[in-house]
């Protein structure tokens, strides 16, 4: 395993800088129970220490931890009262492209089911009255919690990710720009949910933004599923269609 302990000033100062601790708390967060506090603090010759308070089984909290730190690409180890976090490792940040990947060719590619999940949380939210202003902004989390990818990155904001060799820096590159098209992806996935939801809503769905990938077909025909919950009087013809060259690959 090639692990770079010189990665960038965190773990080279004697200071963490406040952004990179977030990060990493945010990051722990995920493993822990709600409410605990997560304690990130500098090491003297690099890298950091989480731990944790209280006499529960913080063991296997802490494997949780090195679990999503390593799945973004940290090199750790594990103790029994704390989480050593100690710089870049090449294997975890291949391991990262390879997830990264899988997401864009498995579940982002898949926009039909982002449409027909949209139509039947609108419907099912739409028969248990909810207000039409509501609708669409619980329908866009909800797609956005099952997407998981847009909290996934939202926890990185503010990381600074250097390395001092060669490798690393091109790997942490690839995985930046990996992380960027699975952003935009997440984007595509909700702006069509909400174009849903609204249609569903009742509402006058806003212009498409060019959906690269997705697929005529089904996310039609769950569009015209919602014709029933229409209000009356809407005609489905009144919603903008996506253009003919938003479906090219």
């Amino acid at each position: 395993m090639t692990v770079d302990h010189q990665v960038s000033p965190w773990f080279t100062r004697n200071t963490a800088p406040p952004a990179h601790e977030r990060v990493v708390e945010r990051i722990c967060a995920r493993a822990t129970p709600e409410g605990t506090p997560i304690h990130v603090t500098d090491l003297p010759l690099g890298g950091v220490q989480i731990w944790i308070d209280g006499d529960g089984d913080r063991w296997s909290i802490y494997h949780r931890m090195a679990h999503e730190l390593r799945l973004a690409g940290w090199h750790t180890e594990t103790g029994t009262d704390r989480l050593l976090v100690l710089g870049w490792s090449a294997d975890c940040l291949t391991h990262r492209v390879r997830v990264l990947h899988a997401a864009l060719a498995g579940r982002l590619a898949d926009f039909d089911l982002t449409s027909f999940m949209a139509v039947t949380i609108a419907t099912r939210l739409c028969q248990e009255g909810l207000p039409a202003e509501r609708i669409v902004p619980e329908v866009e989390a909800r797609i956005r919690e099952e997407l998981r990818w847009p909290g996934r990155l939202a926890d990185l904001d503010g990381l600074q990710r250097i390395a001092s060799l060669e490798p690393l820096r091109l790997r942490l590159a690839q995985v930046a720009g990996l992380e960027a098209t699975v952003r935009q992806r997440c984007g595509e996935h909700l702006s069509l949910a909400g174009r849903v939801a609204t249609t569903v809503a009742g509402g006058q769905a806003p212009p498409s933004i060019g959906l690269t990938r997705l697929t005529t077909g089904l996310s039609e025909r769950m569009v015209a599923a919602s014709v029933p919950n229409r209000p009356p009087g809407f005609l489905l013809d009144s919603v903008p269609a996506i253009p003919a060259d938003s479906y090219a690959a």
